[in-house]
């Protein structure tokens, strides 16, 4: 799960082969970017039902010269995903499997594209076969089949098994892989093979690219030739929170990273105008909690595509603005909280290495298995983050050619008075925001080690993973009078039956030290760790 101290480089991933990708890549002298990209591919060829190739990506880089850069990577709805298609074939809410659920564009694989000319910009040198020939191997030879892809086939089975390419690509023998099972994604490897020779670009404006339209074409999805060929992903200024601690940063709209620096910011200004609190007291999850609701108000009425904005949303980050929203919390009591929740299936990955560069990237098909949608020709997976648009022209992120959907996605990045520079991330839709906020209280505020910020109990507030559950949820390692004390403070709290429960997300972080030493750790959630040189 964790290790370290390094001198060259690390790797975190939720997946033990994925990090073992990105060290392979530094022994071959690569830099943390050139190694996350790496990590990028072999995650979609070994832990499929949570990230694919045809999902989105958003990027945190920090360079050498201590510039932070950030890559939007998310890609639009297609030209024929319009309103008035959806209505007329019946559909009243957004579709979440099938092909009218993969309505966007693959941005990932753009996003590798521009990192890896960063990378190259700094000093790096790898070609794209070195990068990809991990995943290729996977994809080609065949990956061990995890406990949680087991699990998701079976319970999702219903919703995917009609999905274009899902069984053949999925089952075996039309049933779900049993777990430790070897699967292969030979189309994928085939893919892979060609862009480590080709370019990224071929994705958007190649022989991939004709493939994978036609494919998308056949099947039914909206997302045409003439989409991939308008995609690019491009770079984006990371938002900044001005924090006692140092800076902490996070991707714009249309993430949720502004939630994630809110919820720090206005616990910051709780800690002043209270004093500090120890973790895992109610005092300690009432103020995370609540801080949290602010936040989500704010995402929830603000947080759309980006050219689609109305107003700046560094303006929520400012010293006035998050001190309003600290103000505006009661210590004593509960704000009440019916809110609507958003599903997800994500993945987080850190890199770091000696001379500087820090990664924070998260990669993502929304839920597991996306749309269940594979294109036969090029194995990708498409994902189903439209789903999150509405088939209503008043809201706030409505359906419609070229606009980006809502993202629960955001990397988070942090330059630490203490000299550190610690990348850290989840996944888990609605959670992580909260998850983030938990582990960087516990390891940076208050000293934990990150193995154990990332081992320690977690809470979720509001829905997520198909749940309808709108108060907290604790896993079942929490001392039940601060489950009582929460409860009467008003909170709806409960205990789950789990004490390391994949609905928490599968958090991780990697940290360039001030004398230039790295570390790392991933989820016990999750089936990662860390690996280094």
């Amino acid at each position: 799960m964790a290790d370290g101290p390094f001198s060259r480089g690390v790797v975190a991933a939720p997946h033990q082969q994925a990090a073992e990708a990105g060290r392979l890549i530094l022994a071959e002298g690569g830099n943390a970017i050139e190694a996350m990209i790496a990590a990028a591919a072999t995650i979609a060829a070994v832990y499929p039902h949570m990230t694919h190739v045809g999902g989105d990506g958003f990027w945190l880089i920090r360079q050498p010269n201590g510039r932070v850069h950030g890559i939007e990577a998310c890609g639009f709805a297609g030209e024929r995903a319009t309103l008035r298609a959806y209505l007329d074939k019946g559909h009243y809410e957004m579709p979440t499997r099938g092909p009218l659920a993969a309505l966007t564009v693959p941005g990932a694989i753009g996003g590798w594209r521009l990192a890896n000319a960063m990378a190259k910009a700094s000093g790096g040198t790898l070609p794209r076969t070195v990068m990809m020939e991990p995943a290729i191997k996977a994809a080609r030879e065949g990956y061990v089949v995890s406990r949680s892809q087991a699990r998701l086939t079976l319970d999702k089975l219903y919703e995917l098994k009609d999905c274009p390419g899902f069984a053949e690509t999925f089952l075996m023998d039309g049933k779900p892989p049993a777990e430790g099972a070897i699967m292969k994604q030979a189309a994928l490897a085939d893919t892979l093979e060609h862009l480590a020779r080709n370019g990224f670009q071929d994705t958007y404006r190649g022989d991939v690219s004709r493939e994978l339209a036609k494919d998308l074409e056949e099947m039914g999805s909206p997302v045409t030739r003439a989409d991939l060929q308008a995609y690019y992903a491009v770079e984006r200024a990371p938002l900044q929170l001005a924090h006692s601690l140092g800076s902490v940063y996070n991707m714009p709209p249309p993430t949720q990273g502004i939630a994630s620096l809110m919820i720090l910011g206005i616990v910051d200004r709780l800690e002043a105008m209270h004093g500090s609190v120890r973790p895992d007291t109610p005092a300690f999850v009432h103020r995370i909690v609540e801080a949290t609701k602010r936040a989500f108000l704010v995402r929830d009425r603000f947080v759309t595509d980006f050219d689609r904005l109305n107003g700046d949303p560094q303006a929520f980050l400012t010293e006035r603005a998050l001190q309003a929203e600290a103000q505006a919390v009661d210590m004593g009591r509960a704000l009440p909280w019916p809110q609507r929740g958003a599903a997800g299936d994500t993945i987080w990955m850190g890199a770091a290495d000696s001379e500087g560069r820090v990664v924070s990237y998260i990669q993502s098909i929304y839920w597991e298995f996306g749309s269940g949608c594979v294109s036969r020709s090029t194995g990708f997976l498409m994902q189903n983050r439209g789903a999150s648009f509405a088939l209503d022209p008043k809201a706030l992120n409505p359906l419609e050619p070229g606009r980006r959907p809502f993202h629960t996605l955001n990397p988070a990045l942090a330059e630490l008075r203490d000299g550190r520079t610690f990348a850290y991330g989840t996944m888990g839709g609605e959670g992580q925001p909260q998850t983030q906020a938990q582990v960087f209280e516990r390891h940076v505020r208050h000293g934990a080690s990150l193995e154990e910020a990332l081992d320690a109990p977690r809470w979720l507030l509001g829905r997520t993973w198909g749940s309808s559950v709108t108060g907290l949820r604790f896993e079942d390692r929490f001392d039940d009078r601060l489950i009582a004390e929460l409860s009467r403070m008003d909170h709806q709290a409960e205990t789950i039956p789990e004490a390391y429960s994949d609905t928490m997300g599968h958090a991780g972080g990697v940290t360039l030290h001030a004398d230039r030493s790295l570390s790392g750790a991933h989820d016990p959630r999750a089936d990662g760790g860390a690996a280094g040189l």
